[in-house]
């Protein structure tokens, strides 16, 4: 069998685009924590990861073979069947998603939803959905974990580097499994749509109330503590103070 074109360059982007800016935004807010400066920018992150989810799901509907959703949906019986192959050598092998690595894509489009939800909760300042957006991040981290330990095992047992191949968008396969075209144009306005998102969202940031408003949309949302609202209470408090000591 030869190399043929299997991932489209949409997918890849998303794949990469998604891996680095979770990296990222986990770092600041599970490693440095809410005191650091750079915290209101793991939510600027979030938020632009969440509009890339929502790309994803239309292109898992409308786009090439291999990333519609409807390719790699399987039943508790595949997977249970995908697993014990993987562990104990053997299985069947999957051009496109195997049964371990679509539970955790769906995984993550569902649990990475959930804090995007959850954090523009918090941002509008509701903060009775703090726990669960914490618990959310590190179920998060979780899964891609496993993620990670599932395609590192899958590559020892079959032998297939399958992260490579989202790199490159190549895997050994039959010239009829190939898709035509790696939508190359479609890729073009995915890093266009996000990009001009996160520059939105980086351009209407103000570190001084540590706030943004949602590009077109035109909700502010609060990403952190507003300081100049802590020192006008502070300033508040002493000069209470001042008047009661008169």
């Amino acid at each position: 069998m030869n190399r043929v074109l299997i991932w489209d360059l949409p997918t890849r982007l998303f794949h990469w685009l998604l891996s680095g800016g979770f990296i990222a935004a986990a770092i600041i807010a599970l490693a440095l924590g809410e005191d650091s400066p750079l915290f209101p920018y793991h939510a600027i992150i979030g938020l632009t990861i969440a509009l890339m989810v929502c790309l994803r799901v239309i292109w898992g509907i409308a786009g090439t073979r291999y990333a519609r959703f409807g390719t790699f949906i399987f039943g508790p019986a595949a997977v249970i069947e995908y697993m014990k192959g993987t562990l104990v050598g053997g299985g069947k092998r999957y051009i496109g998603h195997n049964p371990g690595s679509a539970l955790a894509i769906f995984a993550l489009l569902g649990l990475l939803l959930a804090m995007a939800v959850t954090g523009f909760m918090m941002g509008q300042g509701n903060e009775s959905v703090k726990e669960i957006h914490e618990i959310l991040a590190w179920v998060t981290v979780g899964v891609a974990v496993a993620h990670v330990l599932g395609v590192v095992l899958h590559t020892i047992r079959h032998r297939e580097n399958i992260t490579l191949s989202m790199i490159h968008g190549k895997k050994h396969a039959e010239p009829s499994d190939a898709i035509t075209s790696a939508k190359p144009i479609i890729a073009v306005m995915f890093l266009t749509i996000a990009g001009a998102w996160a520059f939105g969202l980086i351009r209407n940031y103000n570190p001084a109330t540590q706030t943004t408003t949602l590009p077109l949309i035109g909700t502010v949302l609060q990403l952190g503590e507003n300081e100049n609202e802590g020192g006008r209470e502070s300033g508040g408090d002493q000069g209470k103070k001042a008047d009661d000591d008169d």
